[in-house]
C-alpha cells in the first residue's frame, strides 16, 4: 500500500485510522503513534497539542515532530516526516458536479484537464485535485486561505508518478499514494530535491 523506506531515504509516513463519532481521540491516538515510531519514544511520552492557528504538534522531549492530520466522514489520516513540513488530505470517493465546482473554485488549466475526462472519471478527477490544493496549503502552513483553491496543481496523470512538483513552488511537491479504494489520499512535502517515500502503515 505504500513505497517501502529506503535507510536514510526521507519518508512521509501515513497512519489511517476508522471512527465512530470519536474523531478528535482516533487523532490523538493516531498521533502519539506517529510520535512513538518516528521520534523513537513510548506512547506515554509523546504530547499532542494544537497551535493557535489549529494545526497540530507532536512533541517528546525537545523533539519536534511535523504532521498533518484529516479527516472525512468517519475516517482520519495522520501523516507525519522526521523533519520537513507535511501535509495530507482525504476525501471519501462520491458522485459530484465536478465541473460546475471547477469552474467556481479552480483554475482555467484544470478545469479544462476535468473537462476533458470521461463523465465517469470527473468526480474523482475534482477529488484529485482538490486533495492535492488542500495537502499543499497544510504544508504551507496556509491552509486554503490566500486563494488556495485557485492554486494550480499538476495535473493527475496514469500512471502517476507519486510525488511531482507543484507549479510556481518548487519546494514543494504532492502526490497521491495507493490507499484504500473508497478513499482518495493526497500528501504533500517540502522537499527541494531528492526523492521522498510515502509509507501507509
Amino acid at each position: 500500500m505504500g513505497e517501502l523506506p529506503v535507510s536514510g531515504q526521507d519518508t512521509v509516513h501515513v497512519w489511517i485510522g476508522r471512527t465512530a463519532g470519536g474523531r478528535p481521540e482516533v487523532a490523538r491516538r493516531l498521533l502519539r503513534r506517529a510520535g512513538s515510531a518516528l521520534l523513537g519514544r513510548v506512547e506515554r511520552e509523546v504530547v499532542v497539542g494544537h497551535a493557535p492557528d489549529g494545526r497540530p504538534w507532536v512533541r517528546a522531549g525537545a523533539d519536534v515532530l511535523p504532521v498533518s492530520v484529516s479527516h472525512d466522514d468517519g475516517v482520519v489520516v495522520v501523516a507525519a516526516r522526521r523533519a520537513g513540513a507535511v501535509g495530507v488530505d482525504v476525501e471519501r470517493r462520491r458522485r459530484l458536479p465536478a465541473v460546475e465546482l471547477a469552474r467556481r473554485w479552480y483554475a482555467a488549466p484544470e478545469v479544462a484537464w476535468l473537462h476533458g475526462l470521461p463523465p465517469d472519471d470527473r468526480a474523482d478527477g475534482f477529488l484529485l485535485l482538490w486533495t492535492a490544493k488542500e495537502a499543499v496549503g497544510k504544508a504551507l502552513g496556509r491552509g486554503l486561505r490566500d486563494g488556495g483553491t485557485g492554486r494550480l496543481m499538476p495535473v493527475p496523470e496514469r500512471p502517476r508518478p507519486l510525488l511531482r512538483p507543484v507549479p510556481g513552488l518548487a519546494d514543494l511537491r504532492v502526490g497521491h499514494p495507493d490507499c484504500p479504494p473508497e478513499l482518495v489520499l493526497a500528501v504533500a512535502v517540502a522537499a527541494p530535491a531528492g526523492e521522498v517515500a510515502v509509507l501507509l502503515r
